[in-house]
């Protein structure tokens, strides 16, 4: 493995990486990638490294992923489910944090719906801690396997890469990662969708707007469909998800009508028959489930460039 460094002992969101940091990450992914396909998938890179995986929300995806690169890694695993604790409770996160740590945890994993809730524990407890989603503001891993997802697919770098993100930008901190990510990366990027689902402003951060979903399938290499995060909208944002599927879903008649092809990602869970048809999600042109292999390297990767700087 690599004898390079990330320059920070966190990871808080894609904002506090530099692309030397993406780039170690994505090299050390790669390694790993070769390792989670071998027969014997094990390594004992962290075999000494206890780590404490924290879900103040709900969780399948990113949860089954991290534990299952600790696990790869050789690590210690606590997990921690706030529906079944002390929070139920009364207690605060620094004293449940405190309390974990007491029993010796190294590095925490945390997904929380308060958006800071990983840059407030950074602050105040020694352990390394990774950011697996903070309200609708970051999902750093998430943004990091789809980049390497990308840079697989295209076999090349991202610079100068076309990559439209469509679907609920409003409520998702997938996209924020994503365009963090992807610009420190050097690609372009339009965002698609309803107008009542793109923030305001959000040009600002050196994006494009459209919201004609067959224009930019035909400007675009890469497609990355975000689900529509029906559980975060406290008022309608369009008439009905049959609606949203007519104007903003993707389906393979549509994909087959264009003269390139484009490949299409999703960080799931996939809504079907609303941001996807089903044939679409089970396509060629999707690498949905290569994004899930690449998941586990990522977070692998992530974990034992961490775990290198507690030396």
């Amino acid at each position: 493995m690599s004898e390079r460094q990330l320059s920070t002992k966190h990871v808080l969101g894609i904002k506090y990486l530099n692309e030397n940091d993406i780039n170690l990450i994505f090299d050390t992914a790669f390694e790993f990638k070769e390792v989670i396909n071998r027969p014997i998938k094990k390594v004992p890179s962290l075999r000494d490294i206890t780590v404490a995986n924290l879900f103040f929300e709900n969780s399948t995806r990113t949860r089954i992923s991290f534990e299952l690169a600790e696990k790869r890694l050789s690590a210690d695993v606590v997990n921690f489910s706030a529906s079944s604790s002390s929070v139920k409770k009364g207690e605060t996160l620094l004293d449940t944090v405190n309390n974990i740590l007491s029993m010796k945890v190294d590095m925490v994993v945390m997904r929380h719906p308060a958006p800071g809730a990983p840059l407030y524990l950074s602050k105040r407890i020694p352990a390394n801690i990774i950011n697996a989603g903070d309200g609708t503001h970051e999902h750093p891993t998430q943004a990091l396997l789809d980049a390497f997802s990308m840079k697989m697919a295209l076999n090349d770098d991202l610079r100068g890469k076309k990559i439209a993100i469509f679907g609920d930008i409003l409520h998702s901190r997938v996209a924020m990662s994503n365009i963090f990510c992807l610009k420190k990366l050097g690609a372009e990027i339009t965002l698609c969708g309803p107008p009542t689902l793109i923030p305001k402003h959000i040009q600002q951060l050196g994006v494009d707007v459209s919201y004609d979903v067959r224009k930019t399938l035909e400007w675009c290499d890469i497609a990355n469909v975000l689900r529509i995060q029906l559980e975060r909208q406290d008022i309608k944002y369009f008439p009905s998800l049959r609606e949203y599927h007519n104007t903003f879903g993707i389906h393979k008649q549509l994909l087959d009508s264009l003269d390139s092809e484009v490949i299409i990602m999703h960080p799931g869970p996939i809504n079907r028959g609303v941001e996807l048809s089903s044939d679409v999600a089970d396509s060629d042109q999707s690498i949905i489930l290569e994004q899930v292999e690449n998941g586990v390297a990522i977070r692998m990767a992530i974990l034992y460039l961490l775990a290198s700087k507690r030396v």
